[in-house]
């Protein structure tokens, strides 16, 4: 390991970081050190690899500290069976590349995750050094993303997000039996506690700083989770069900969804197919219904077939035409939450409306100058001089809003 140069380790575990997909940088605080004396902010701009919800272009060096790992989990590239090439950073060297690519502008930020090596406790002690060197000795004021691992002690947890803007414990899998049968040396149960301790100690920071505003933070970007999608046989319903509760029993900020993807030499428990990507957009779309749009699972799941959602349309849409007696919905007289769910309006679209229509009746080309395109809104709404008459009474409404088919490539798998 010793003749590995950085540049390889980077290679190595840059590369074994790709599975991670929970690295966006949101919610975190303004932190500017340019008053301090030290380096780094979470504001401006950089080279771009993640984004925002508000559309910001974020970039993060995104490693693992190391991928040997003593745990042998099936759907893992770096569990210990895998024949894979390993490499492991030293602290330092991660702190001198999070600076060295800061000064560089190559980065705004730091997402550092790892294998299990040793013990959970001395994996969690490294990572937690990292966060540590960075903030107080280096007085670095950019972003930091810690993937904490559950096994280990709750003072190392708490230690983390004191330093980290966010923290982050894998869920895995939506149950857990699969973790079980994929994943033995981890606890389904043990990682949601461990989820509910990060989340309880996350809104008691945020208690106490409204009280004042000298109180320590604790990962002000909260908490979030990742779920492997398609390694087992959870269909939809059950991994939407999963979030939702995961949402409302510990507070995440998000959860990612990631598509397995086949790897060498893997487990015959596995699938030796990925699901298609289509799918870990649909769920990333019902994830946004069920947080902004009022959706219970059951709702999005309408649109759906045998718990799988419609990967031909979105979610929203699905419900809609599975509903179409709510339909159409007076755009002058809804109120928000009704707004929100016809297809083809968002938040700010609803926003523009509700502000528009204080000062006189909507009609189609107000709508036309709000909504970037109205085609996917008018069979469910009626303006002051539009109505779609028996347009929802159409058997082929689905197959004239689905969107349109697609030559496939020659060169496409």
């Amino acid at each position: 390991m010793s003749k590995i140069s950085r540049s390889d380790k980077l290679a190595i575990l840059a590369d074994a970081a790709k599975y991670d997909a929970s690295c966006a940088s949101s919610g975190s605080v303004n932190r500017n050190s340019a008053k301090s004396g030290g380096i780094g902010s979470t504001g401006g701009m950089g080279i771009c690899h993640s984004y925002a919800p508000d559309g910001r272009c974020i970039s993060l060096l995104k490693i693992l500290m190391t991928n040997y790992c003593m745990f042998d989990c099936l759907y893992c590239i770096n569990r210990s069976s895998s024949n894979v090439r390993r490499a492991a950073f030293t602290v330092q060297e991660i702190v001198d590349l999070t600076l060295d690519f800061y000064k560089r502008n190559y980065i705004e930020g730091l997402f550092l995750s790892s294998g299990i090596i040793r013990s959970p406790d001395y994996t969690m002690e490294q990572l937690v050094e990292v966060a540590r060197r960075l903030r107080v000795v280096h007085r670095f004021g950019g972003y930091i993303h810690l993937k904490t691992i559950p096994e280990a002690d709750p003072d190392l947890l708490k230690q983390a997000g004191q330093y980290a803007d966010r923290l982050s414990i894998n869920i895995e899998l939506p149950d857990d039996e699969s973790i079980a049968r994929l994943a033995p040396e981890k606890d389904g149960k043990l990682i949601r506690r461990s989820m509910n301790n990060l989340g309880k100690k996350v809104r008691e920071a945020k208690a106490e700083r409204k009280s004042s505003r000298k109180a320590p933070l604790f990962a002000p970007g909260g908490h979030s989770t990742q779920m492997i999608i398609g390694a087992d046989a959870s269909d939809d319903a059950k991994i939407l069900t999963t979030s939702n509760g995961l949402y409302g029993s510990y507070g995440l900020k998000r959860v990612y969804y990631s598509a397995f993807s086949p790897i060498p030499d893997s487990s015959s428990n596995l699938p030796a197919q990925a699901p298609p990507l289509l799918r870990e957009h649909r769920l990333y779309q019902a994830d946004w219904l069920l947080r902004f749009y009022g959706f219970s699972v059951d709702e999005i799941m309408q649109g759906g077939s045998a718990g799988q959602l419609d990967l031909t349309i979105d979610p929203k849409l699905a419900w809609a035409l599975q509903n179409r007696a709510r339909f159409p919905v007076n755009i002058n007289l809804a109120d928000r939450e009704i707004l929100l769910r016809i297809p083809g309006l968002g938040g700010k679209g609803v926003g523009k409306i509700l502000q528009a229509r204080r000062f006189s009746a909507l009609r189609l080309a107000d709508l036309e100058r709000i909504c970037q395109s109205v085609k996917k809104i008018l069979p469910f709404i009626t303006t002051a001089d539009w109505h779609p008459g028996k347009q929802l009474d159409s058997l082929n409404l689905y197959d004239r809003l689905k969107p349109p088919p697609e030559q496939l490539s020659l060169f496409e798998a």
